[in-house]
């Protein structure tokens, strides 16, 4: 029996992994797909937010502050894309500005630091391609952004290098109370386990309510976005946003770590969590809002589109509480749930202790993360690599130069990846203009290599999604 199973391998699942493999535990994640960060964590905007949002006095305003201030040691730590940008609320009118003063004294309360109020002049000095209606903005310089799958996947492999055991492919269809705790079944393997951490993001409600009386719905909310090439990546240099109504956060722009420029998102209910495809209408929402802040971004330059969906509930806070016995809730977990993740997984450690588990530390702990980002380096540290290591010098991403190396030392990493985009999520392989055009192949190629198994095997993304099929001579014919 294990000491604490966690359901789901999220950015929220992920931290709890990496909080608690610090103690002496018997802990294991349980992921429905092949892969971790699969769901939110791999489709969202990427931002590490400052924490003016969130009401006072809920677990949303906390942890946020707390979040942004772990995530950014954490991510030094453990050597995961960062970059310190902060962020511009823009007003565009005179209500406007009576927000932003709104916002400037929920963040004091919640303990944000270093926020400004500045005036047009002031703005457009630091961001001169906003649109000229703007009448001031928020200043916020704790904002960040960062790579949010390889944040998710750091912390779960720092978690495995120590103890934690990761199943994937493991969908939870029911729970039965036992008398040590609790039995968690997929239908045809079990796992049991003492405490349960219900971290299942969009489906939290539907395990919840396995195993107690249902007390939130969650409603699955798309945000669909453009990513845009390079050459659009310095448009802003800060997060820019609008000033925040009953949809969210609004359509932000904002660069990324990898340098390119991100628009969006848009927020439509879905009744199926699964449904993150884009639609022209709402694409067309993202950009006619996009322009408003910032008026020449240029959309022939988008590189790709997406959607993710954000797991929104009908309690308007996180919900981090005991539905039974040794049955912790962390759902609801939609924005700042990046941001916030290692001050919620601080604070599920504590209520688990609270209730009776033992969270004494180890001494062997491995709180530590070796990752090659050769595009990175100056030319110096790269012949050094290559020198010791020739696999660092044959270039497999042009767009986003990764290296052999660097493809190789995912595959061999403590998470495995099976598909093509497990590579991509790890390396930056295909995300470049091309879209995997030219290194798509040559990635696959390395998976079917190193894992041993037919090219046949080998996916795109998802179960199901595999990249060749074989056909016999009969079926060709026909």
């Amino acid at each position: 029996m294990y000491d604490v199973a966690i359901i789901g391998g999220g950015i929220a699942g992920c931290a709890c992994a990496y909080r608690l493999s610090r103690c002496n535990l018997q802990v294991v994640m349980l992921e429905k797909e092949n892969d971790i960060c699969m769901g939110a964590t791999r489709a969202n905007s990427a931002i590490m937010h400052a924490g003016y949002d969130p009401l006072p006095g809920t677990l949303m305003a906390k942890l946020n502050v707390e979040g942004n201030a772990m995530s950014r040691e954490i991510c030094k730590k453990l050597n995961v894309s960062w970059k310190d940008t902060g962020s511009l609320v823009l007003a565009l009118c005179d209500e406007d500005m009576d927000t932003l003063q709104k916002l400037l004294e929920r963040g004091v309360e919640n303990g944000v630091p270093g926020l400004e109020i500045w005036d047009a002049d002031k703005v457009r000095e630091k961001e001169p391609n906003v649109t000229e209606n703007t009448k001031g903005a928020l200043w916020a310089p704790t904002a960040a952004i960062v790579n949010p799958w390889e944040f998710g996947l750091a912390m779960a492999e720092v978690a495995v290098q120590n103890g934690c055991e990761l199943r994937r492919r493991f969908t939870v269809s029911s729970i039965s109370k036992t008398d040590g705790g609790y039995a968690l079944s997929n239908g045809a393997d079990t796992v049991e386990a003492r405490y349960v951490i219900n971290a299942a993001g969009v489906y939290s409600d539907k395990i919840n309510n396995l195993v107690a009386k249902p007390s939130f719905t969650v409603e699955p909310t798309v945000g669909e976005y453009y990513l845009l090439d390079k050459c659009e990546g310095t448009r802003v240099s800060t997060v820019i946003f609008q000033c925040p109504g009953k949809e969210g956060k609004g359509v932000l722009v904002s660069p990324t770590v990898h340098g390119n420029l991100i628009v969006g998102p848009n927020a439509v209910v879905r009744q199926d969590p699964e449904d993150t495809s884009d639609t022209p209408e709402g694409l067309a929402e993202v950009k006619a809002k996009s322009v408003r802040i910032v008026p020449g971004v240029d959309f022939r330059q988008n590189i790709r589109n997406f959607a993710g969906m954000r797991a929104n509930s009908t309690v308007d806070d996180f919900i981090i509480e005991f539905a039974e016995e040794n049955f912790l809730n962390v759902a609801g977990i939609r924005s700042p749930g990046l941001t916030s993740a290692p001050a919620i997984a601080q604070y599920v450690a504590e209520l688990l202790g609270e209730a009776g588990l033992d969270l004494t530390e180890k001494e062997d702990y491995i709180d530590s993360r070796r990752k090659v980002h050769f595009n990175k380096m100056t030319p110096e540290e790269k012949k050094a690599l290559i020198a010791e290591n020739s696999s660092y010098g044959r270039v497999i991403c042009r767009c986003e130069t990764v290296t052999e190396g660097e493809i190789l030392d995912a595959i061999h990493s403590p998470i495995t990846p099976v598909s093509v985009d497990g590579v991509k999520r790890r390396t930056g392989a295909g995300m470049g203009r091309c879209q995997g055009g030219f290194c798509g192949p040559r990635v696959f190629d390395l998976l079917a290599r190193e894992l041993g198994v037919s090219p046949l095997e080998i996916l795109q993304d998802k179960d199901g999604s595999e990249i060749l099929t074989a056909c016999t001579k009969e079926e060709v014919r026909a």
